[in-house]
């Protein structure tokens, strides 16, 4: 979080220009090319199959991703054409059509005592699913906001697919070498998102995103943002109920079906929006990103001394 704003601050005063803004852009498009390859690089493709008997759970985590989510989105469209900029109603719009994080989503759920074997599988699968899906919504719902078409999808992302299904073909070589270097690649990871963030926000910095974007619309989209996480929290509890799954599986739905990752949310930008508005793109998924650690962080917290206690007593 603070090397998320660290970053916006660099990017505000001192966004690239010149010939510098060659350099950043090719430094982004390796990044993005790392960061998809290492996403399929690490997801474990028979882990995902053999979770499919837990089928139930793993429908409710992705109907809330891919379609509670987009849903709530589009219920937003009255704000839009009153009091919020088009271009962070889009950005509100492509963080609802983002797949669920893979390591907060898991971590909290280990904290709150939730089923982990559960987040692992259906947070790996939201995220391979989100590479086809994902670029499929936006292209669906933000053709009126930007200029996505079906049509630019298939170049588009064939950028996110290539390098996703390189690093799945090469887990038979990669797979020891990553086990034995995630922290390395956790910054090289949390570093590729960095550069982009950096590449992204620059330029709608000197295409005035300040003189638009004022304070009172950053304290709208931050109320946006806290209703769609209470919406879809309230989702998850109330499905999780109905179809009577354990308490530990009701927590790991609640955790994987209420986030978005930020790590796969800014390359897919970059790439599926022209550089002038991809900063505008981002900075709600990046305002729902820093909101949804600061929660989740409080309710995991609370819910693994809850149920420390219960198995104390």
């Amino acid at each position: 979080m603070l090397a998320m704003i660290v970053t916006l601050a660099i990017a505000s005063l001192a966004p690239a220009r010149g010939g510098f803004v060659s350099f950043v852009d090719v430094l982004g498009t390796v990044s993005v090319f790392l960061l998809f390859f290492l996403h399929g690089a690490n997801l474990a493709t028979r882990t995902m199959l053999e979770s499919l008997a837990h089928w139930r759970f793993h429908a409710l985590v992705l109907a809330g991703t891919f379609l509670v989510f987009p849903a709530l989105g589009l219920l937003l469209a009255p704000v839009s054409k009153t009091i919020l900029d088009q271009s962070l109603y889009a950005g509100l719009l492509f963080l609802c059509c983002l797949p669920s994080t893979v390591q907060s989503s898991i971590a909290f759920t280990s904290i709150a005592r939730g089923n982990v074997p559960a987040a692992v599988c259906t947070a790996s699968a939201s995220n391979l699913l989100g590479v086809f899906i994902t670029p499929f919504l936006v292209g669906l719902l933000l053709a009126r906001h930007s200029e996505i078409s079906f049509a630019s999808l298939g170049p588009i992302s064939a950028t996110i697919v290539l390098p996703f299904l390189l690093g799945q073909i090469s887990r038979r070589w990669t797979s020891d070498f990553i086990a034995r270097h995630k922290s390395v690649l956790f910054f090289v990871d949390r570093g590729s998102v960095l550069v982009m963030v950096y590449a992204a926000f620059g330029k709608a910095v000197t295409s005035g995103i300040w003189n638009t974007v004022t304070p009172a619309q950053l304290a709208l989209v931050l109320v946006l943002c806290c209703v769609l996480l209470g919406c879809v929290v309230a989702y998850t509890l109330a499905a999780g109920r109905i179809v009577s799954l354990s308490a530990p599986d009701r927590v790991a739905l609640m955790f994987c079906g209420s986030m978005k990752s930020l790590v796969t949310g800014v390359p897919m930008a970059i790439i599926l929006f022209p550089a002038a508005t991809a900063g505008f793109i981002v900075l709600p998924l990046m305002i729902f990103h820093q909101l949804q650690l600061l929660v989740f962080a409080m309710l995991s917290r609370s819910l693994g001394s809850r149920q420390s206690r219960v198995r104390t007593h």
